[in-house]
């Protein structure tokens, strides 16, 4: 056995290459599980209203198209019965799921500003998330609806101020020229209760067009408004008609507006006429009929610039104050002189007026003021204003006792051709006369100088007397709604430079009238009028124009234009009496007066006298005798009887004097009666001459001899009168001196009326 080989031994190790397979196996396990660790997600828990739509290891989270997230379970909390989803976030997400994190469920969703969601149709529902970074936290509440957009979102974010929120809603655009360059982010009530604050987000290419004097506008829906030429229809887009959407625009008086500071917010006007205009007024009124807030515009020549924004009545409701939202251009004529006014349609005798506001409804109306204090509170006028005094054309006053049927726009007339009209009128500062302004238009201008005179031709104008009627009227026009002429009878007279004030005449009569103004003073002006005439034998020298009291009621002051004579007539010594219709015994006088009426006398002086403009007004005509030449004579009786001034006195039944006046003598026992001759009787009368009462009838009776009656003359049966003769003898005497006294018999012996001397008269031609 010896020559088997000897095995040849060596030590082995204990360890193995087949170690080497549990080894890697090891190291690969422990890799792995260290990938697993440092790649584990973020358990989170978001809970909802419903699980209608998400399933647990299909529905994602989602964030800029990346899932980031995954629901691994879902199951119902039973304290409210929402659902919570366990959801398995990614580890690198970890920082940003902080508390202030949102997630939302995004599902298919229709609105009116669009279709949202539209890919979870193929991919299904997902969560969307909102991350904000912070310190982490595990439980969230998912919103009920997208959020929206964040504010640290690229571009401008504004805030919009309005009243009512309208069609708007998130996502609703934002349009620039009818481009949309923004949305509304979100909406909420302010702080205040009574406005909605608005949140928007301008993208940033266009975030430079948004100035400090931009405004903002609602421009959901249409606008259609409509007046005598048309209808006008403005609306932004078709997407906003029925979404709705915002618009903006920088006017143009604003070319170099400064950008815009983010935190101070913007308003948001209703429409794009509101937000034209913007300037705040306060108008106060007294009655809103007509009114309407939000449509009643303000017009200034035709053109809008403002729009009545809401009113307010008073606590005590006797008044309101209209706000008024006004053009941002007015701005620098808004001071206190500037005039607004409500124009309604009128009807009346003067015309029709504010004819337009029949179809689109009253309006107020504006005039700025050039000069005055800026503000922003006015007060309505009752009417129209007055025209401005520098407006083309000529600007006058005319002054009246009274404005009869005038009115703002009465026509004024030259030769019957309109040339102006009334534009206002007033009562003077003493209440005393009526003040109107009248404008004369530019090319009739030249018509009016100093000479011009102005009269009423409203109505018409109707007079008589016994020798016809006359009737006068300017135009149809004026017969219904009144008018003033004019004419200027020199037309070389000079030209007005500046507003000058005329006299309106009641006629025009009266406004051709020259002449010169006297004053007559009377007890009383029964029978008298504006109009009376005044008269010197039978010829009309001027007229009554103004009739007043004394101030202490004495008596009345006749105010009178002289039109003729007048030179004469106003000097010292003139008379001036009141004729009227006289009736009694010896007959009636002034007849014609019982049917044209009273008129005034004169009788002028004849001598030189210096001049006078007040008279006084006697009640009875003058006794011209007393001026008169001739023999002049007193008789003494014991009785007047029936004598008067005026009685004739008779020689052989001719009128040959008369009696001027009659007197108590110093004693009071005697009638001193005294007479005129006249000069070419004169020679009839001598110291011898007998005088005798010649009234009435004598009778002579007896009981063989009959009844005898004695009378001088019809006449002198009626009116009395004076009879005298003179001795044909040595008893004639010589001629009587002026002033001599005769005794007056109650009647003539038989033998007086037998005499008849021879008696040369003078040559001078008999005055009867």
């Amino acid at each position: 056995m010896s020559d088997l080989p000897t095995p040849k031994t060596r030590k082995t190790s204990n360890w193995s290459a087949i170690w080497i397979l549990p080894l890697i196996a090891l190291a690969i396990g422990a890799w792995l599980a260290w990938r697993a660790y440092d790649q584990a997600g973020v358990v989170i828990h978001i809970q909802f209203e419903s699980g209608e739509g998400i399933q647990p290891n299909k529905t994602e989270v989602i964030f800029k198209g990346i899932a980031i997230g995954k629901v691994i379970d879902m199951h119902v909390n039973r304290p409210n019965l929402s659902v919570n989803a366990t959801i398995e976030m990614r580890k690198e997400s970890a920082d940003y799921l902080s508390r202030q994190t949102r997630f939302w469920l995004v599902k298919p969703r229709v609105s009116l500003a669009g279709v949202t969601g539209l890919e979870t149709l193929v991919s299904g529902n997902y969560i969307a998330v909102d991350p904000v970074k912070g310190d982490l936290h595990h439980d969230f509440v998912a919103l009920k609806e997208p959020p929206p957009l964040s504010d640290s979102l690229p571009g401008l974010h504004l805030v919009l101020k309005a009243e009512r929120l309208g069609s708007l809603e998130q996502g609703s655009p934002i349009y620039y020229r009818q481009i949309q360059v923004g949305q509304v982010k979100s909406y909420q009530l302010a702080d205040d209760q009574k406005t909605i604050e608005v949140k928007i987000h301008i993208e940033p290419a266009y975030a430079d067009l948004v100035r400090k004097n931009t405004r903002f506008w609602n421009a959901s829906g249409i606008t259609l408004s409509g007046n005598l030429t048309g209808l006008k229809l403005h609306t932004e887009s078709l997407a906003s008609i029925a979404a709705g959407g915002i618009a903006f625009a920088t006017p143009e008086n604003y070319p170099d507006s400064p950008p815009t500071d983010p935190s101070k917010p913007f308003r948001l006007y209703e429409d794009f006429d509101a937000a034209q205009s913007g300037l705040n007024v306060h108008l106060k009124v007294h009655d809103v009929s007509g009114l309407s807030a939000g449509s009643t515009p303000v017009v200034y020549n035709g053109v809008q610039v403002g729009t009545v924004k809401n009113i307010d009545m008073d606590q005590d409701f006797n008044g309101a104050t209209a706000t008024l939202s006004m053009d941002p251009r007015t701005e620098d004529f808004l001071n206190s002189s500037t005039e607004f006014w409500m124009v309604k349609p009128s009807i009346s005798l003067a015309g029709i007026t504010g004819l337009e506001a029949l179809v689109k409804g009253n309006y107020i109306a504006v005039r700025f003021g050039k000069a005055g204090e800026p503000t922003r509170e006015f007060s309505i006028r009752p009417k129209a204003p007055p025209l401005n005094l520098d407006a083309p054309g000529l600007h006058i006053v005319l002054t009246s006792d009274k404005l009869g049927s005038l009115d703002v726009g009465t026509p004024i007339l030259y030769r019957q051709l309109q040339v102006g009209t009334v534009q206002s009128y007033q009562l003077s500062r003493d209440r005393q006369r009526v003040v109107i302004g009248v404008h004369i238009e530019p090319e009739y201008a030249n018509l009016v100088n100093t000479s011009s005179r102005f009269w009423n031709v409203s109505g018409v104008t109707l007079s008589g007397d016994l020798n016809g009627i006359k009737f006068k009227s300017e135009s149809l026009q004026t017969l219904i709604s009144g008018g003033i002429a004019f004419d200027t009878p020199d037309p070389k007279a000079a030209a007005l430079t500046k507003v000058r004030r005329f006299s309106l005449y009641d006629s025009e009569e009266n406004a051709k009238a020259a002449g010169l103004m006297v004053s007559l003073h009377a007890s009383s002006a029964e029978g008298l009028r504006e109009g009376t005439l005044i008269r010197f034998k039978g010829m009309e020298v001027g007229r009554i124009e103004q009739i007043d009291l004394d101030k202490d009621l004495s008596g009345v002051q006749l105010k009178a234009r002289l039109t003729r004579a007048q030179e004469r007539i106003a000097r010292q010594g003139s008379r001036f009496w009141v004729v009227k219709p006289q009736i009694g015994l010896s007959g009636a006088e002034n007849l014609g007066t019982l049917v044209s009426g009273q008129y005034i006398e004169v009788l002028p002086t004849d001598k030189p006298a210096p001049a006078q403009v007040a008279f006084n007004l006697l009640e009875q005509a003058p006794n011209r005798l007393l001026d008169a030449e001739g023999l002049r004579l007193t008789l003494s009786a014991a009785r007047r009887g029936s004598l008067k001034p005026g009685v004739p006195v008779t020689y052989r039944e001719v009128q040959v004097g008369s009696v001027t006046s009659f007197e108590l003598g110093e004693q009071g026992d005697r009638v001193l009666i005294h007479i005129l001759i006249e000069p070419r009787y004169a020679p009839l009368v001598r110291s011898g001459s007998r005088f005798w009462n010649s009234s009435g009838v004598g009778v002579d009776a007896g009981l063989f001899k009959g009844v005898k009656l004695r009378t001088e003359s019809v006449e002198t049966i009626l009116a009395g009168g004076v009879a005298f003769a003179t001795p044909d003898n040595a008893q004639m005497g010589e001629p009587a001196r002026p002033g001599q006294t005769f005794a007056l018999f109650d009647e003539a012996n038989d033998e007086w009326l037998q005499w008849a001397p021879k008696i040369p008269l003078d040559k001078a031609p008999a005055l009867r």
